[in-house]
């Protein structure tokens, strides 16, 4: 039998659901902000999910979902408070997350979970009559060149990508004497609702100031609105170089949010970690000699959005942001 539970206002009602149609139905009424649960309703990353919705006299009020995987992985809320805080109280009730959700949901969420600080975070897009496309010599990264992908990545992430990533996204490369110096790709594609998300966006710092990274992100966004109606990115409030460089492929502002680390209260989970975290905190703040990188963004998306598979460094920033190269 399906738990329900009652939340805070009268009549608020929260419970899980499968039905994807109830869900799309729900995050359609802000497709762009609700880009990544949207492409999560298809077959290949549904299974790994759990979802939480609240209703009030039988309409969906507020919806709540959550990525499978080692802890902490992204959380996503959208609509009324009361909703997120019986849908986060009793049903989705992760130990720590990458939550992504409106400032406005922060105070709900608070009530279950102690919220890191961080910038807001911008979510922007474009479509086909917007975009305006920044040619270069850029190649197709196919499956068998992960490894290589990887050693670009693990100089600014904690993280890594699985082959399959690649074969079912897009990801472009720029190659110098034969080294990939720069990769952009995507964290989730839906072609029932024609949707997707670049990111995993990074530049090796001996190549930076060349526009490496508009040119590979470019290159991605072209090939996706093939057979996509729109393309979002995240990326940081704080980040004016990397917002300037996206406007210039045509991407605009949706709207502002929150991406931020969760931990349930009264959760044991940061206690645990604690030491491992702290000790990847010192790995970042005095990387190796030989690999010197600052990523483009704050941590890849082996997606979910191809998914978080790392250790949360120092600064869990969960996405998109800090694409170095304006021009």
């Amino acid at each position: 039998m399906a738990t329900v539970a009652m939340g805070a206002r009268t009549g608020v009602l929260a419970r899980g659901t499968t039905d994807r149609a109830l869900l799309r139905q729900f995050l359609e009424r802000d497709r762009l902000l609700a880009a990544y649960a949207i492409c999560d309703l298809e077959d290949r990353e549904f299974g790994r999910t759990r979802w939480g919705i609240a209703t009030q006299d039988g309409e969906v009020v507020a919806i709540a979902m959550e990525y499978g995987g080692l802890t902490p992985q992204p959380m996503f809320v959208m609509g009324d408070n009361d909703g997120i805080v019986a849908i986060l109280r009793d049903v989705v009730r992760p130990r720590a997350a990458y939550l992504a959700g409106s400032a406005e949901a922060l105070a709900a969420v608070a009530q279950q979970y102690r919220v890191d600080p961080g910038p807001p975070m911008i979510r922007m897009w474009v479509d086909r009559t917007t975009f305006q496309p920044s040619p270069a010599q850029v190649e197709r990264l196919l499956p068998v060149e992960v490894g290589e992908l990887n050693r670009l990545y693990q100089l600014g992430f904690a993280a890594w990508l699985p082959s399959s990533a690649i074969a079912e996204g897009v990801y472009y490369g720029i190659r110098v004497n034969g080294r990939l110096v720069a990769a952009a790709g995507t964290h989730v594609i839906s072609r029932t609702a024609r949707l997707a998300v670049v990111g995993n966006v990074l530049t090796h710092t001996d190549h930076r100031g060349r526009g490496y990274a508009k040119a590979v992100t470019s290159a991605v966004t072209a090939e996706l609105l093939r057979y996509c109606d729109e393309v979002v990115l995240n990326v940081r409030s704080d980040n004016p170089p990397a917002i300037q460089a996206y406007t210039r492929l045509g991407f605009a502002e949706h709207a502002r949010f929150e991406e931020r680390l969760v931990r349930r209260l009264s959760s044991p989970w940061s206690d645990l970690t604690a030491p491992i975290r702290r000790f990847f905190a010192r790995s970042v703040a005095h990387p190796a000699p030989a690999a010197p990188a600052i990523p483009d963004q704050a941590r890849p998306h082996p997606n979910h959005q191809a998914h978080q598979v790392g250790i949360p460094t120092a600064q869990p920033s969960p996405d998109d942001g800090q694409l170095e190269d304006p021009r």
